[in-house]
């Protein structure tokens, strides 16, 4: 069952005056599941205090994706929301606990505000791919009020799922993942049929080639995809590392994003190198 009516527009971030105000960070990669949570958090009318991105210093993590996640900075500015990038060795052992030691402070509102609200070029060099341009005008997120609440796009990943609740019970906050079970043929109709604009960030399964990096997903190629999936017998939704998105446009956010890039295939899987990566 669809989260919303086709087509509906929510108000984009602020609840009306009389709501009582929710207010939550959401976890997200720059993919298709992450920001269809912010936007379901925004439909609640929640107070989306920020977007936490998870940049990862090793070379793998089995809790969060790899590719192109720093774009979130640039859908968070997009849509005027604050963006808080932290890294994390990707070391499944440790992860959580410096993922969780990195929230903490700013959960329950102690940490010391910076002179600026807007995240400068020399902070964000240390964190921007290099052959992107950095953007401008980044906002920060502010640590002058408490946080209540987490809210991840986890599909059906009990490992992922178990290890935020388990996080967020240390933090003393609620933790929610509105997209739990969702039936994965509705999940990805109702992203297309909502505008979410997602782009192919990587590929990685039987029946998924070269043509598939970098292409952005319509009803057209939903179909494709659809009928691919059954055929191959691979997850539609993704769930099984069979691709990886980036979300280039979305009810929630303003300006669309533009990306360049160009396709890097490899045997059996392939990426799409992000090159030059802008607001319209």
């Amino acid at each position: 069952m669809a989260l919303v009516e086709p087509h509906y527009q929510p108000p984009l971030f602020h609840p009306p005056a009389s709501a009582p105000t929710m207010r939550v960070l959401v976890l997200s990669s720059g993919g298709k599941d992450s920001c269809y949570a912010i936007w379901w958090a925004l439909m609640k009318g929640w107070d989306v205090a920020g977007i936490v991105t998870i940049n990862i210093s090793g070379n793998d993590s089995f809790m969060f994706q790899l590719p192109a996640t720093a774009i979130a900075a640039l859908q968070a500015k997009s849509a005027k929301i604050p963006w808080l990038p932290i890294t994390v060795s990707g070391n499944p052992d440790n992860e959580m606990q410096e993922l969780e030691s990195q929230l903490k402070p700013l959960i329950v509102g102690s940490m010391q505000p910076n002179s600026s609200s807007i995240w400068n070029q020399t902070e964000l060099n240390n964190l921007w791919p290099n052959n992107w341009d950095l953007p401008e005008g980044v906002l920060r997120l502010s640590p002058n009020l408490p946080i209540d609440a987490l809210v991840t796009g986890a599909l059906r990943s009990d490992y992922q799922k178990t290890r935020i609740e388990r996080m967020a019970e240390s933090l003393a906050v609620k933790s929610y993942t509105p997209l739990w079970h969702h039936d994965p043929n509705q999940h990805m109709h109702d992203l297309v049929s909502h505008g979410f604009e997602l782009l192919f960030t990587s590929v990685s399964a039987d029946g998924l080639d070269e043509q598939w990096v970098g292409r952005t997903l319509c009803m057209q190629s939903l179909e494709e995809l659809t009928q691919l999936s059954k055929k191959h017998r691979f997850s539609i939704d993704g769930e099984g590392g069979e691709f990886e998105t980036t979300v280039l446009s979305a009810p929630w956010m303003g300006p669309k994003i533009n990306l360049q890039g160009n396709s890097i295939w490899a045997k059996q899987s392939g990426i799409f190198a992000i090159n030059h990566a802008a607001l319209e």
